[in-house]
């Protein structure tokens, strides 16, 4: 956690990280952000569920409790996704899998072979893609938009009732506990949103487009930039110049850094942010690190923009 202080014309101003300012309006309202249960226990079928991704993984362990096992494929914090190869033990958990949760729109296209080549006639399938009406040439990073999360752990919730009818309730009163352990996470999100909505930022590709937005942060990074980035592509030559412009007239309060899709082109952009005196901040696909809670590694990633965005203010 990082506290800044500045003195300003005679004034000292001190700004509060969002973990620090989440804890005291946590406390104040007591307990609403603990996990609760209604105490029921789990009798029925237990489930084996393969994620795609593991921040999906992360919350359906959160809603299935100890009523399913979770299997998520893509983990490494080290490398770029869109670059996953399926290998035999994924193959082997797509095969024997009750329930399946995939991204879809072209994110995890590695799955469609597996599902073809192991084929299970009780599998169900979820592709959050087709839920949320996108398709392949969209932004895939659902996971990023607070509203799509919430969308889509109840529907996880739902598909999990209807595999297991007999655990209803205990199904139920887990989904209340995500809830409540989305708390500090759906608090950090309007804390920055009260602080900070109409300022500026960049990145380096689409992946923090839906959280800026609900954030109320303007992305002025050149699109094509971003979307180039964000398909493993090189960006075109007069987007990146227009990016570097961007970079060197500090139009941006903040730089926002995927790690797992660095290339030499974006390193240049983070070098120069840094040169010009413009925070970077680091966001990734996967959980980082791979065991943390989808929430936890949102809120650590928050809690940097929140911080970022103060020191901007106070240099300023």
């Amino acid at each position: 956690m990082v506290t800044l202080l500045s003195r300003t014309r005679g004034h000292r101003r001190v700004a509060v990280s969002l973990v620090a300012l989440l804890a005291t309006v946590l406390s104040a309202c007591g307990s609403s952000a603990s996990s609760s249960t209604s105490g029921a226990q789990p009798s029925g079928r237990h489930l084996n569920v393969v994620a795609g991704e593991n921040m999906w993984g992360s919350i359906a362990t959160q809603l299935g409790g100890a009523q399913i096992t979770v299997r998520s494929v893509v983990t490494d914090p080290n490398a770029d996704p869109h670059d996953y190869q399926s290998d035999p033990s994924a193959a082997r958990a797509v095969a024997t899998a009750d329930y399946v949760i995939l991204n879809g729109a072209g994110y995890d296209g590695w799955a469609d072979r597996l599902l073809s080549a192991n084929p299970n006639g009780r599998r169900r399938v979820m592709t959050i893609a087709d839920i949320l009406g996108k398709k392949e040439g969209d932004n895939p990073h659902f996971w990023y938009s607070p509203d799509d999360v919430t969308r889509i752990a109840d529907r996880i919730s739902s598909d999990l009732k209807s595999l297991d009818t007999a655990d209803a309730g205990y199904l139920t009163a887990q989904r209340r506990a995500f809830t409540a352990a989305l708390v500090p996470y759906t608090s950090g999100v309007a804390a920055i949103h009260a602080k900070f909505a109409g300022r500026r930022i960049a990145a380096t590709e689409t992946i923090f487009a839906y959280m800026a937005s609900a954030l109320g942060l303007e992305v002025v990074s050149p699109p094509e930039f971003m979307k180039a980035v964000a398909e493993g592509n090189d960006p075109p030559a007069d987007s990146v110049a227009a990016f570097e412009q961007a970079i060197q007239t500090r139009v941006a309060s903040v730089l926002m850094y995927n790690v797992q899709t660095s290339t030499d082109v974006t390193n240049t952009i983070k070098q120069m942010a840094t040169q010009n005196g413009i925070p970077v901040v680091a966001v990734s696909e996967t959980l980082q690190p791979p065991d943390a809670t989808f929430q936890d590694w949102q809120l650590g990633q928050l809690n940097a923009l929140y911080n970022a965005l103060n020191a901007d203010t106070l240099a300023k």
